[in-house]
């Protein structure tokens, strides 16, 4: 099994498994409540991508807002760089910062399940 390489367009194929789905789900959860923010999941999954990637637009508008201390503090725990955020704006230049900071989360949150489960593989 080899690490797969994520960007923009191929995310959600990645997100194919249910038990992937759920681990990326739990560590978004774990990460985002180390800072007092609540996600949640309603148990679809068929949907998850499109759910998660809407609760995070919420989380993140509202940090930029009213806290964007702790917004970088988040993004610094997750492990996003300006580099993956400047590479997805170019892949999708029709989403807003907002939406390409919440589908950073997630695709960074999946390649830390993937890395797991990579490693507990071998």
């Amino acid at each position: 099994m080899n690490l797969p390489d994520l960007h923009f367009q191929n995310t959600p194929q990645f997100l194919d498994g249910e038990a992937v789905i759920l681990e990326t789900i739990q560590q978004i959860m774990k990460d985002f409540g180390m800072f007092g923010l609540e996600i949640t999941f309603s148990g679809e999954i068929s949907n998850a991508y499109n759910e998660m990637h809407k609760q995070l637009v919420q989380q993140v508008d509202g940090l930029m807002i009213h806290d964007s201390g702790r917004l970088y503090a988040i993004l610094y725990q997750i492990d996003i760089s300006n580099n993956a955020l400047q590479k997805t704006q170019n892949e999708a230049p029709e989403l807003s910062l907002v939406e390409v900071i919440a589908h950073q989360i997630i695709e960074r949150e999946l390649k830390k399940v993937l890395t797991r489960r990579y490693f507990k593989s071998i």
